[in-house]
C-alpha cells in the first residue's frame, strides 16, 4: 500500500526557537518559528512538493522509512489521493486521455483528477482508481 508520509527533520537555529525543516526524500525545505508553526510549514511544504510534481508531470519519491530524529509528515488526505492516482496511471502506463476514455468523461476530467489545484470528489478518485484496480483507504490515527 503506497501511503504519502515523508520524514522531516527539524533543526533548531536559534534560541529564538526558529526551525530548520528539510525533506530528503522529496528534496525540499522550510522554517518555521518555534516548533508549532514548524511542523504547519512542513505540512505546507512536503504538500506543495508533491503538488509541484504532479503539475510537472515529475515521479513521486516514494517515502523512506524514518531515521533517528525525523518526523513524520502526513501530505494532506485529497492531494495524498491525487498522488497515489497519478502513481498508479504510471505504475499501469496509462494516460489520463485512455483513463478518461475507460471512464466514460472528457479528458479535461481526468486532468482535473489530477490537478492539486481542483477540489476534486474523493467518489471520483476513487472511481478512477478502481478502473486501475486499486482503491483507496482512509485511516485515522492518533494526533502527534
Amino acid at each position: 500500500m503506497q501511503g504519502f508520509r515523508y520524514a522531516a527533520r527539524l533543526k533548531p537555529e536559534n534560541e529564538a526557537g526558529v526551525f530548520t525543516v528539510t525533506f530528503r526524500d522529496v528534496r525540499a525545505i522550510t522554517w518555521g518559528g518555534g516548533l508549532p508553526d514548524a511542523l504547519s510549514q512542513a505540512a505546507d511544504c512536503v504538500e506543495e512538493a508533491i503538488a509541484g510534481r504532479l503539475r510537472r508531470g515529475d515521479p513521486i519519491p516514494l517515502p523512506s522509512r524514518p531515521r533517528r530524529g525525523e518526523t513524520l509528515i502526513d501530505v494532506p488526505a485529497l492531494t495524498a489521493a491525487k498522488a497515489a492516482l497519478y502513481v498508479a496511471m504510471k505504475e499501469a502506463g496509462i494516460r489520463g486521455s485512455q483513463l478518461a476514455h475507460k471512464l466514460g468523461w472528457e479528458e479535461r476530467d481526468v486532468s482535473r483528477l489530477l490537478d492539486p489545484r481542483h477540489a476534486t470528489k474523493l467518489s471520483k478518485i476513487e472511481k478512477a482508481l478502481s478502473i486501475l484496480g486499486k482503491r483507496l483507504v482512509i485511516a485515522v490515527d492518533e494526533a502527534a
